[in-house]
C-alpha cells in the first residue's frame, strides 16, 4: 500500500531507539523526509546514517532535549515547517506512589506532556496555513489503566490523550488531524533493559520474565507477549498518511488487547 508520504517532512521526537526509531524508519521507508531527534549528537548521527543507507530517504538529525523550551526553539528555528509531528519523547520509571517526589512529577510532566504540547503549538500555525498536517501523540494503554507501579507515568499518558483530543477540537473542519496512539507493553530499549535486569537478578531467562509479566502484571493481554516497536510504528505511519484523513481526535490502541474493552 502506498501511504502517499513521499517528500512529507516528518519530525519524530525521541527517535534514536525503540518505538521512536521504528516510527522514523517506517516513515522513511515510505519516502518521507525524516528528522531524527535524540539527546546526544553521537546517537543522532548514528541513526541518521543508518536510516539514510537503509531507506534512501532524506534523513536529518537534531540533537537536543526536547523536554526543554530552549531545545524546542532551536529545533523550530532550523525546521520551521514540519508537516508530520510525532510526539514520541517519553520517560518511565517504576516507583511506589508514596516515594514519587514533586520533582519527579514535574520531570515526567515536562518530558511526557509539555514537550509535545510545546512542539504542537510551534508547528500548528504552519499546518493551518497549508491546511494540512498530522500531529500524533505516542501515549500508552497506561493512560487508560493507570499502573499502580508508576502512577506518575500513567497520569502523564492520560494527559497526552486529553491534549490530543483538545488540539483536534481546535482544528475541526480543516485537513489537519490530531490523534494519540496507545501502545501496550512494547519491547523498547527501556523495557528490554528493565526485563534483562530482572532476569539476571533472578537467575531467569528473558522469556521466563516476559511470561511471568503477562501472567501477573498484565494478565488481560491477548497476545501474551511484548509487542515489537515495528508493530506500533506501522499504525503510526498509517495515521500520519493522507489515507487516514477521517481518523481524527481518536485514541488508537495498539496494546495487544491489554485494555479489556470492546470499544
Amino acid at each position: 500500500m502506498d501511504l502517499q508520504l513521499q517528500g512529507k517532512l516528518a519530525l519524530v521526537s525521541g527517535s534514536t531507539a525503540g518505538i521512536g526509531k521504528a516510527i522514523a524508519t517506517a516513515l522513511a521507508q515510505e519516502g518521507a523526509h525524516v528528522i531524527v531527534n535524540g539527546r546526544t549528537q553521537a546517537a543522532v548521527d548514528t541513526v541518521v546514517a543508518e536510516l539514510s543507507a537503509a531507506t534512501g530517504a532524506i534523513v536529518e538529525g537534531f540533537a537536543g532535549d526536547l523536554g526543554t523550551d530552549a531545545a524546542a526553539q532551536r529545533l523550530f528555528a532550523r525546521f520551521p515547517k514540519v508537516e508530520i509531528l510525532v510526539n514520541n519523547l517519553g520517560i518511565f520509571e517504576p516507583k511506589p506512589f508514596e516515594e514519587i517526589p514533586d520533582e519527579d512529577w514535574q520531570r515526567f510532566f515536562d518530558v511526557n506532556v509539555l514537550s509535545g504540547v510545546r512542539l504542537s503549538r510551534l508547528y500548528l500555525p504552519a499546518m493551518r496555513a497549508a491546511n494540512w498536517g498530522r500531529i500524533i501523540f505516542i501515549s500508552s494503554e497506561s493512560g487508560l489503566q493507570i499502573p499502580e507501579e508508576m502512577v506518575h507515568y500513567g497520569v502523564t499518558k492520560a494527559a497526552q490523550i486529553a491534549a490530543a483530543r483538545g488540539i483536534a477540537e481546535s482544528v475541526a473542519g480543516s485537513a489537519i488531524t490530531v490523534n494519540s496512539v496507545l501502545p501496550g507493553p512494547t519491547r523498547s530499549r527501556g523495557v528490554t533493559d528493565f526485563v534483562e535486569t530482572l532476569a539476571q537478578s533472578g537467575g531467569k531467562s528473558f522469556d521466563q520474565v516476559e511470561a511471568e509479566f503477562f501472567e501477573h502484571v498484565r494478565p488481560t493481554s491477548l497476545i501474551k507477549r511484548f509487542a515489537t516497536p515495528e508493530e506500533v510504528a506501522s499504525l503510526v505511519a498509517y495515521v500520519a498518511s493522507p489515507l487516514a484523513a477521517a481518523t481524527h481526535g481518536a485514541a488508537l490502541r495498539v496494546d495487544g488487547g491489554v485494555v479489556k474493552s470492546a470499544y
